[in-house]
């Protein structure tokens, strides 16, 4: 996929909505690009290399979580139902899951193909007598699923505490979209990290390895390479922030030195200390957690966290909607 992306970007052929966003978010200010370009073929390798950095908590946390939890998520939801995972990445979670449950069908769900189609075929040697339906698309948008599990109940998966990377306007938005995708009766099975100690969280996306930092370093490289981009790698760094204000963790790509590009063969420039804002991972308290999943039309059923309740699952079902109270 490198290679082609490689191809693509020397004959013009970017993703049109990354350059919209790209060129809308540093004419902007604050300037802003959307998290989920992060993912290329080469970010979504450097994100699962995060997932087991020392300092990164919520996978091996949540992981462990779900060793307790999914037993009795199957006890609730039923097996036989459809599993849809929005953000699939490398599904290294999933099994856990899809033992338990003994779905019908598998359906991930990401943003970049390549990568999906490889974890889904893992997928599929390591569960031989499962329907595996890998599906390319952006899981913010609203989508029909496949028709084979039309008809099927369906259980969405949404690990990670990938819904704090999305303000809460945006993140009630994104559930109720799942709720469109997966119908009423549906159920989501989703991880949000909970609030702690500065230290703790700032470590956990600013790691000792600079593993992180590349990962963000890499959204700068990919806009070199495919928006025909001269943007100075070395006059930026990364930088990971707690916003007590507003309950997250932000990442930036902050300016060393005055610096000037090209992007698309339009002129930006940059004063030092002047950043590029290019993620959120909000914190959620229980009773924060609840709200959300309500505001987006899902009513919380059970709720599991680890000893330290240092991240949290949520079981929530896409009940029949009724005016108040």
């Amino acid at each position: 996929m490198l290679k082609q992306e490689i191809e693509d970007g020397e004959r013009g052929l970017a993703d049109p909505q990354f350059r919209a966003d790209v060129l809308a978010g540093l004419e902007r200010r604050p300037r802003a690009i959307p998290a989920r370009w992060f993912y290329d073929r080469r970010g979504s390798e450097l994100f699962e290399d995060i997932t087991e950095l020392p300092e990164y908590y919520p996978t091996r946390t949540e992981r462990a979580i779900l060793e307790q939890a999914c037993p009795e998520v199957a006890q609730i939801a039923g097996t036989g139902r459809a599993i849809v995972e929005f953000g699939s990445g490398s599904s290294v979670k999933t099994p856990i899951l899809l033992d338990a449950v003994a779905p019908s069908a598998y359906v991930p769900i990401d943003i970049s193909g390549d990568f999906l189609r490889e974890s889904s075929r893992t997928l599929s040697r390591q569960f031989p007598d499962l329907l595996v339906l890998p599906f390319e698309a952006d899981f913010m948008k609203p989508l029909t699923l496949p028709r084979t599990i039309a008809d099927a109940k369906k259980l969405g998966f949404f690990p990670g505490s990938t819904i704090g990377n999305m303000i809460p306007l945006m993140a009630v938005d994104l559930l109720r979209t799942m709720r469109t995708s997966l119908g009423e009766g549906a159920m989501l099975l989703i991880g949000m990290d909970r609030i702690k100690d500065e230290a703790t969280l700032v470590r956990a996306y600013d790691d000792a390895a600079g593993v992180t930092a590349a990962f963000n370093m890499n959204l700068l490289e990919r806009i070199n390479r495919e928006l025909a981009g001269t943007i100075p790698l070395d006059a930026f760094r990364h930088r990971a922030i707690w916003n007590d204000d507003r309950a997250r963790v932000e990442m930036h790509l902050e300016a060393v030195r005055d610096t000037g590009f090209t992007i698309d063969q339009r002129e930006f420039s940059m004063t030092a200390g002047e950043t590029i804002h290019t993620e959120n991972s909000h914190k959620y308290g229980t009773r924060d957690a609840r709200i959300l999943l309500r505001s987006g039309g899902w009513t919380p059923i059970d709720m599991w966290t680890d000893p330290d309740d240092r991240f949290a699952l949520y079981l929530a079902e896409a009940q029949a909607e009724r005016p108040a109270p």
